[in-house]
């Protein structure tokens, strides 16, 4: 039996999407890592450090979560702390085709560690990061997508 799962992202920032998928996967592993990456091809609005920090602020009431930033190929982290499963996140069907092709990619670098989806609550299907911040910085309530902390972070970053 698989002990510990890796559940990679960008979390730039994290939202109720995200903190669902991290309760869902840690109902079933004992062991969950949630690992920030250092992508040095996407532009984040949020440093890794406050990305981390508003993660482990989000699940500061779950057991079990390790929350860390990684640099790198992920199934090459997931090797080196002995993980045998990524969690990803289907959201739409618009997600899946590019979480498939990165899953399969994934399988073809490192055939020993499996690619595991799992779904949000319908209630946070919608939501993506990208969205939140566009959102955002018209100024508009988002108290039912991400923690009230983390919507004062986006706002004063983006000066709304």
């Amino acid at each position: 039996m698989c002990q510990k799962a890796i559940y990679p992202g960008s979390f730039d920032p994290v939202t109720y999407g995200h903190i669902d998928l991290i309760k869902r996967a840690a109902d079933i592993f004992p062991e969950l890592t949630v690992a920030v990456a250092h992508n040095p091809h996407k532009k984040p609005l949020f440093s890794v450090k406050d990305r981390v920090e508003m993660l482990k602020k989000s699940t500061v009431d779950l057991k079990g979560i390790e929350i860390v930033d990684f640099d790198g190929l992920v199934v090459d982290y997931a090797m080196k702390e002995k993980a045998k499963v990524l969690i990803r996140g289907l959201r739409m069907l618009s997600d899946f085709e590019y979480e498939f092709q990165m899953a399969l990619t994934n399988r073809k670098l490192n055939s020993d560690i499996e690619t595991i989806f799992l779904m949000p609550h319908e209630s946070y299907s919608y939501i993506s990061s990208k969205l939140l911040k566009e959102a955002a910085s018209l100024g508009a309530d988002l108290s039912n997508f991400v923690p009230s902390f983390v919507e004062k972070a986006l706002k004063d970053k983006l000066g709304k």
